[in-house]
């Protein structure tokens, strides 16, 4: 897989002279149990010195999956909704929180319980909605139950979604969803990340969010795993930082 990574490397070194702040972080939803697929990402996180944060639906997940987060320092879990079940009316885009339902504010409790079962301190308390949809008016509830933070999509617009409950979002997702699920062409995801730099560079977004990369490790073709290592050594070699979602930023970058 032949990508040109120029682009990238420009930008970043022009974030770098103009002292833009270059946190960077790494997100991967639906793990539930185990897998061969979860020994990859593990490793892949190990050989590139950066954390992944899996995002691990409550319910079904079990002991298997507790197993492998303990004995590996590399994988910080997240609470991931309760079943990723779809409550969307019909005709709207998928979401398991996409608008207020009697029983979700319980499925909230639970899932946060259920995951400081099986992970202990291990468990990081952000909460990632399913399919990335989650009703404003959940964001109370979630800081009231004790969640720290919230991880949804696309560039944040503010810095925290509630009092007491930090946004750190997900900016590039190398999956082609709605095109065989196979990887999106390299130059469209290399000219995604120089804009989403140059934005905050230029002020447009919050440049002390961290940028985060969204992946899938139970679906990932080859391309995909490829280009995902690749595309975080790039920016790590690029003057990236790791990053998390609940690590506090410096009153400069606060401003």
């Amino acid at each position: 897989m032949q990508t040109d990574w120029t682009p990238l490397r420009q930008e970043l070194a022009r974030c770098r002279a103009a002292g833009v702040p270059l946190p960077v972080w790494w997100r991967d939803d639906d793990a539930v149990t185990h897998t061969p697929a979860l020994d990859r990402l593990c490793g892949l996180s190990e050989d590139l010195g950066l954390a992944v944060h899996i995002a691990v639906i409550p319910e079904p997940a079990d002991q298997t999956l507790a197993a492998a987060v303990s004995a590996h320092s590399c994988l910080v879990p997240l609470v991931h909704g309760w079943q990723h079940i779809n409550h969307s009316c019909e005709g709207q885009k998928k979401a398991e929180f996409g608008r207020v339902r009697a029983s979700a504010a319980g499925e909230l409790d639970a899932g946060l319980k259920r995951l400081k079962h099986l992970f202990g301190s291990r468990l990081l308390p952000v909460f990632v909605p399913p399919w990335n949809r989650l009703d404003p008016g959940f964001c109370n509830d979630l800081a009231h139950l004790g969640y720290a933070g919230v991880s949804t999509f696309l560039p944040r617009v503010s810095r925290c979604a509630a009092p007491g409950l930090m946004q750190v979002n997900t900016h590039i997702d190398p999956i082609s969803w709605h095109g065989g699920r196979g990887l999106v062409l390299p130059e469209t995801l290399v000219k995604l990340t120089v804009q989403t730099l140059t934005d905050r560079r230029a002020g447009k977004t919050d440049p002390a969010e961290p940028l985060g990369l969204l992946t899938h490790h139970l679906v990932h073709d080859e391309e995909v795993w490829q280009f995902s290592g690749r595309w975080v050594r790039e920016m790590l070699d690029g003057g990236a930082e790791p990053s998390s979602p609940l690590q506090q930023e410096s009153p400069d970058e606060q401003a």
